[in-house]
C-alpha cells in the first residue's frame, strides 16, 4: 500500500471519491452530513443535497435555497426553485429541526429532471456514532446511485464496542467479529467496510470509494492507515480508501491509500 499526498484545495475531494457527478450516496457512521457538504460546498457546479431516511438538515450555511414539502410536491417544488440555484431538500417531519427523508425514486425523478449536475444524499442513519452495520432495510439507495460513500471513524479504534460507539451493536458484532465489550480494532473497520453484509451491502454495479473519518491527530491517522490497508487486502470492488478530518476548514483530504 503507498500514501497519496492530497491535492490542494477542498475541490479535489470531488475527484478522490468519483463524487462530480450523478447522485452520489453516503452510507455509514461517523461523518456522512458533514462529508456531503463538503462535496456540495466545493463543487462549482449546480448541486442538490436530501436525504433518503430521517435527518437532522443539512447546513443552511451552504446558502442553498431549501425546500420543505411532501414526497409526491417535491419533483414541482424543486423545479420551482431558480434553475441557478442549488437545493437542500427533504420533507416534513414532527421533530423540530429534523426532515423526514425524500423516497428513492422521488430524489431520481428530481435529479433527471431539474438538471443538477451532482445529488448527494445521506442514504442511512447511524444516530451520530462512529460505526453501524445495516439492518435488512438499508441503505435506502435511489437505483440510479452512481457512486457510494461507506464511511466509518477511526475514532472507534481503541474504544469497547458498546452503544455509545456504535449504531446496532449486535449487527456490528455480526459482521465486524468480535463481542459487545471488546475493544474495536483496525481490522474491524475493515471487516465493516469490506463485508457484503457490512458498507458494501447493496452497492453491486456501483462504484464505491470507502472513507475513513476522524483522523484528527497523528494517532488516529496511523490507526486509519492501517484499518485502510487491511481493507484493501480484504476486498478487491475499489482500489482506495481515502482519510479525511472533516472537521478542519482547510482541504479534509489527510491521505489515499491505495491498492
Amino acid at each position: 500500500m503507498r500514501r497519496t499526498e492530497a491535492l490542494a484545495g477542498n475541490e479535489s475531494l470531488l475527484d478522490l471519491l468519483d463524487a462530480r457527478s450523478g447522485v452520489v450516496c453516503a452510507v455509514g457512521a461517523g461523518g456522512k452530513k458533514s462529508l456531503l457538504g463538503r462535496l456540495a460546498a466545493a463543487h462549482p457546479g449546480r448541486v442538490a443535497i436530501s436525504a433518503t431516511v430521517f435527518t437532522t438538515f443539512f447546513q443552511e450555511h451552504l446558502g442553498f435555497a431549501v425546500v420543505v414539502a411532501e414526497d409526491a410536491q417535491l419533483p414541482a417544488a424543486v423545479a420551482a426553485v431558480d434553475a441557478q440555484r442549488s437545493v437542500a431538500y427533504g420533507c416534513p417531519a414532527d421533530k423540530l429541526a429534523r426532515r423526514a427523508g425524500a423516497s428513492a425514486a422521488t430524489i431520481e425523478r428530481i435529479h433527471r429532471e431539474c438538471g443538477f449536475d451532482a445529488t448527494y444524499v445521506k442514504a442511512d442513519g447511524a444516530r451520530m456514532r462512529l460505526v453501524k452495520a445495516p439492518r435488512d432495510d438499508e441503505p435506502v439507495l435511489p437505483a440510479c446511485a452512481a457512486t457510494v460513500i461507506p464511511i466509518l471513524s477511526a475514532r472507534a479504534i481503541g474504544a469497547p464496542l458498546d452503544t455509545r460507539v456504535a449504531h446496532r451493536v449486535g449487527l456490528v458484532e455480526r459482521v465486524a467479529g468480535l463481542r459487545a465489550g471488546e475493544p474495536i480494532e483496525a481490522v474491524h473497520l475493515a471487516r465493516l467496510l469490506a463485508s457484503p453484509q457490512g458498507l458494501l451491502k447493496s452497492t453491486e454495479g456501483r462504484r464505491v470509494v470507502p472513507v475513513i473519518n476522524g483522523v484528527d491527530d497523528p494517532e488516529h491517522e496511523a490507526r486509519a492507515r492501517d484499518a485502510a490497508a487491511k481493507t484493501l487486502k480484504l476486498c478487491e470492488r475499489f482500489d482506495r480508501v481515502v482519510l479525511t478530518c472533516l472537521v478542519r476548514s482547510e482541504n479534509p483530504v489527510v491521505a489515499v491509500i491505495r491498492r
